[in-house]
């Protein structure tokens, strides 16, 4: 399940990478906050099912 954990970790790194972008490009907040919770959600979810938290 390391695999899993990688891969939520990535796609919440390229979320994060899309806020500030985003962010950059001066688009609408609530796309800008949508993207933040999915990244958050993402990088959590991946934190969590590490092996060495567990």
């Amino acid at each position: 399940m390391n695999t899993l954990s990688t891969l939520l970790i990535v796609v919440g790194l390229f979320l994060l990478g899309g806020v500030y972008s985003f962010a950059k490009q001066k688009q609408p907040t609530g796309v800008i906050v949508l993207l933040s919770l999915g990244a958050a959600f993402c990088l959590v979810a991946g934190l969590l099912r590490l092996d060495v938290w567990s």
